[in-house]
């Protein structure tokens, strides 16, 4: 006879379990929400500004963009699960514990210029088998998480077995809110990123200028993971952050944002494309890659990409005035 009570609440950790998570990828996925604890804490009590150093990529760091990455390097480490990692405030992969299983990609607090308003900002993870990364496609992920930290701290992960979210409470615990997060086929909200595009894309400004004239809301906090996060606990909407002049491959980077979200907005039930293919299925060629990104409800990805494909046709023209003036 089972001595065990029934549970009152369902922590992450009895989820991954009753789902029939191998034990190793639940171990790890609970090393990396402990992580995201100490996370949590140092975006409370850290001083803001510069680290006076820059990122891979020559970005300059904030001192929580580089204290984040140590927490969560650490983490890894302890867990003696991460043969190796990539993060996107470093410029190779490195390695961790030879004989461990896994592979770990993050970016270790995305959206950490808008701390200092004390807005929504969070930190990305993908899973893969141990081994390179290079000549992979996304589509190989074993688990994806994001951890978004707001007004309460929401763990949301998925591996291969639905999309659950996870609230931190008080003492300290994730406990389940909500199983089986799903998106519809509806769009409510729209979150467009990198808007600056519409000047040198018509199809772009075209796209923006259905979505005014439907009345669709604009939910855009200039974060990735509260915009996406907020579609996923609604069930509906669009992301978008697609190529311009300033960013002709696009700005969100292929292995630390928009792999783990397009993994996670599939087993959602949704879509995830770069405007041709799906991202799942995009070939790693290149650490810093980056990418366009489509991602929210299914028929919505689909016009999008394909109202965007008319760039193709009309690239060496001008961009012409809207008949309604996008801001």
């Amino acid at each position: 006879m089972n001595a065990c009570p029934l549970p009152t609440r369902v922590s992450l950790n009895a989820h991954l379990f009753q789902s029939g998570v191998p034990d190793r990828l639940r171990h790890l996925i609970n090393d990396v929400a402990r992580a995201g604890k100490y996370v949590h804490n140092a975006i409370r009590t850290t001083d803001l500004g510069l680290a006076g150093s820059e990122n891979q990529f020559g970005e300059e760091q904030l001192k929580l963009d580089v204290l984040s990455n140590k927490i969560i390097k650490e983490e890894l480490c302890e867990s003696r699960l991460v043969h190796s990692y990539a993060s996107e405030e470093e410029a190779v992969l490195q390695e961790l514990v030879p004989d461990a299983p896994f592979t770990v990609v993050f970016d270790p607090l995305d959206g950490s210029s808008l701390v200092d308003a004390n807005l929504a900002i969070g930190s990305i993870f993908g899973i893969y088998e141990k081994g390179d990364l290079i000549g992979r496609k996304p589509r190989e992920q074993l688990a994806a998480l994001y951890l978004v930290y707001g007004p309460r701290t929401i763990l949301v992960y998925s591996a291969d077995k639905g999309v659950h979210a996870f609230i931190l409470n008080e003492v300290g615990e994730f406990i389940l809110l909500q199983r089986n997060l799903s998106m519809r086929d509806e769009v409510k909200t729209y979150a467009p990123g990198n808007l600056r595009a519409v000047t040198d894309t018509p199809p772009y400004r075209k796209m923006m200028n259905i979505w005014l004239d439907e009345g669709i809301t604009l939910r855009y906090s200039g974060g990735m993971v509260p915009d996406v996060h907020h579609m996923l606990i609604k069930g509906a909407g669009i992301f978008t952050n697609i190529a311009g002049s300033k960013y002709p491959q696009g700005k969100l980077r292929l292995l630390y944002e928009c792999g783990p979200f397009a993994y996670i907005m599939e087993q959602a039930g949704g879509a995830a494309s770069d405007g041709h293919h799906s991202i799942l299925d995009v070939k790693i060629h290149d650490m810093d890659q980056r990418t366009p990104i489509i991602i929210g409800a299914k028929k919505e990805v689909k016009r999008v990409s394909e109202v965007l494909s008319e760039n193709h046709r009309i690239s060496n023209e001008k961009p012409r005035k809207a008949l309604h003036p996008v801001a």
